[in-house]
């Protein structure tokens, strides 16, 4: 199959495009390298070095055979975008290429807007490039579950029955996002699920939870390959940042009493969902929503069980909840769908936290502590800060 990866230079792109070229499929990269120029705005950095984009696609030719057609440019562009779809004719786009850090665009107006702009813009430019050019393309959407927000019912895939004064009709799943990031991603839902009704495209929603792991079959193959990590307060999931402030030695910082529910899931179980939405593709006309995770944890318990995988003493601090939401609550979320496909999860145990734990140490020397400052308040987002200074990375 011929497939495009949309954002192939970040967390997850990167070892997806090489764990779908790896079982066969021919393979598209493109990204204009814009996640790394985040990290120096925040003055941070990956924890495992990352090579560039380039020298990444080299070394997998090098240690693969295999050759990965490569574009680099901005998915904001109409003309970019139609072009690289209708030079490569791909049967299934895979999309990641968004801001996708909560904090950041909750930074000021400014990040917000960008945030919004970046992400809601590139997807309707790929969305118009696959109606214009080939409907029957596949488009595989990276969503997020934060789109659902923790009602106080069960989340459903992506779709909900509802009765309303007698009468019956099946609708989208009323969202409740915690951030402008995450309202971005259900801007993108709508924007999609209406190029299926009118277009007749298809598309399958992959609202993924919070992504844990470093490490995959085909990343470890040479240092050149290994894919970013990153621990920090803006940018960093919370497993992978309790794991590096346990190796560093220092608390284990959980924001309000930690009882925040989440679905998760492995690093490598998200190439395994990629590839099977790509394997059984939507119907035309089809917007399909997928629950992309495995397991459920609060925030609390994530700590718990670094604290406890780990072999020397760590402190769990709490601290004030930086974000606006519900400390406590109902969470329930349906995802069957891929199990039905025949995902086989890799679920979160002290082995796999004890690899996680090791990695990190062989890093150590790179945590800078001040990386883990949560430096964002939802509540203090609403000034307005003059455009006239430094724009920010495109």
């Amino acid at each position: 199959m011929k497939i495009m990866v949309l954002g192939a230079d970040g967390y997850l792109g990167w070892p997806t495009a090489l764990h779908l070229s790896k079982k066969g499929h021919e393979v598209a990269v493109v990204d204009n390298c814009v996640r790394r120029s985040y990290d120096l705005e925040m003055g941070v950095d990956s924890l495992v070095p990352i090579a560039s984009f380039q020298r990444r696609i080299q070394a997998w030719k090098e240690v693969s055979g295999i050759e990965l057609t490569s574009w680099f440019g901005d998915l904001t562009d109409p003309d970019f975008v139609h072009r690289i779809v209708r030079e490569f004719r791909p049967e299934a786009i895979v999309h990641f290429a968004e801001q996708r850090s909560a904090p950041y665009s909750m930074i000021d107006q400014k990040h917000c807007v960008y945030t919004q702009v970046n992400n809601v813009v590139n997807t309707l430019n790929v969305v118009y490039a696959i109606a214009d050019i080939d409907p029957d393309i596949h488009l595989v959407k990276l969503g997020t579950m934060g789109e659902y927000g923790t009602p106080n019912i069960d989340i459903e895939e992506g779709y909900i029955e509802i009765t309303h004064k007698g009468r019956t009709d099946t609708l989208p799943y009323p969202k409740q996002p915690h951030s402008f990031y995450h309202l971005s991603k259900v801007h993108d839902s709508h924007n999609i699920q209406f190029a299926c009704r009118v277009w007749g495209i298809r598309a399958t929603d992959l609202n993924q939870g919070v992504v844990y792991g470093q490490e995959t079959p085909e990343t470890i193959e040479h240092p050149d390959l290994l894919t970013r990590y990153d621990y920090d307060g803006v940018f960093g999931t919370v497993l992978n940042r309790f794991v590096a402030q346990a190796v560093a030695g220092l608390p284990l910082t959980v924001y309000g009493t930690g009882g925040q529910t989440r679905g998760t899931l492995d690093v490598r179980d998200t190439l395994a969902c990629i590839e099977l939405a790509c394997m059984n593709p939507a119907n035309q006309g089809e917007f399909r929503v997928f629950n992309q995770f495995t397991e459920s944890f609060s925030v609390l318990q994530f700590a718990e069980m670094v604290r406890d995988a780990y072999n020397k003493p760590v402190e769990i601090q709490h601290g004030e909840l930086v974000r606006v939401e519900k400390e406590d609550h109902y969470y329930n979320a349906i995802h069957t769908r891929l199990l039905d496909l025949g995902l086989q999860p890799h679920l979160l145990n002290k082995d796999t936290l004890e690899k996680m734990l090791a990695m990190t140490e062989k890093y150590a020397h790179r945590i800078d502590p001040a990386a883990f400052k949560a430096t964002v308040n939802w509540r203090n987002t609403t000034n307005y800060l003059p455009t006239s200074g430094s724009p920010l990375p495109r």
